[in-house]
């Protein structure tokens, strides 16, 4: 029978985690802040970095951006700056979001996660670049390669700021995110959700899926599309390379557990 006095004991412990979520929260918010306070002034030389491949794009290295509202290149500073501030926040909010999580798991499972949370970063930092030191370049130079004449008239490339800006990031995190694809199948494949043989079957179906994903994430041309599509392919198969490994050990594990098991009840 439920009585008052079951819920007096539940209510602090969790009024205490809330409390604790709160005090998280809030030093990921003011640790936004100050990146974003940090990053302001700096926004041109931030935006100049991301601007660079378009540059390179052009034939004779001088592009131009145009904005046609008088406050455009105001609200692209400040989505610069926010941009960026994410970027350096993000080590301390993982690491408040780790230590909120932390205290209710066992020693296995933080030794199990604590992989996936420092491969995360650096498959999303892998998926930033590729984008930005390969794809954006020759997307923008097929895009610029449209200019010319048409009946007569000219047809010159003037890409607006907050567009440009808006594609810039659309890419680094469309690609960012593409890479973490590992990581998310070795945490179904830990949670069993998922296991290596139905992938293993579903090896066809996985291609489309990756080449869908490829044609809408990048430009239509197909450079673009193998140059995420096949990365994601070998994640995939390295996923399914790392899930074996990780049934073996499995393996082994439960197999000395299991002698360790036999000698304790033959010696009893």
């Amino acid at each position: 029978m439920f009585r008052i006095s079951d819920l007096d004991e539940t209510e602090s412990p969790l009024l205490e985690h809330l409390i604790e979520l709160r005090n998280r929260l809030l030093r990921c918010l003011l640790t936004l802040v100050v990146a974003f306070a940090i990053c302001l002034p700096f926004s041109d030389d931030i935006f100049g970095i991301l601007v660079r491949p378009l540059t390179q794009a052009f034939p004779d290295g001088e592009g131009r951006l145009i904005y046609t509202k008088l406050y455009e290149a105001f609200f692209v500073e400040l989505k610069v700056a926010v941009f960026a501030a994410f970027f350096i926040s993000f080590p301390v909010i993982a690491n408040q979001l780790w230590q909120f999580v932390a205290p209710g798991l066992y020693a296995k499972e933080k030794k199990a996660f604590l992989p996936f949370l420092f491969a995360t970063p650096i498959l999303f930092t892998a998926g930033a670049a590729l984008a930005y030191f390969v794809v954006m370049p020759n997307a923008f130079r097929w895009f610029i390669g449209f200019q010319g004449d048409a009946g007569g008239m000219e047809i010159q490339a003037l890409p607006g700021t907050g567009d440009y800006l808006a594609l810039v990031m659309q890419f680094i995190l469309a690609f960012g995110i593409s890479f973490l694809l590992p990581v998310l199948l070795l945490l179904l494949n830990r949670a069993g959700i998922v296991s290596r043989d139905a992938l293993t079957k579903a090896r066809r179906y996985v291609i489309v899926a990756i080449v869908a994903v490829s044609a809408v994430i990048t430009p239509p041309d197909p450079g673009s599309q193998l140059v995420l599509a096949v990365p994601l392919y070998l994640l995939f198969e390295g996923s399914l390379v790392l899930m074996r490994i990780t049934e073996r050990r499995q393996a082994r594990e439960a197999k000395k557990e299991a002698e360790a098991a036999e000698r304790s009840s033959a010696e009893a």
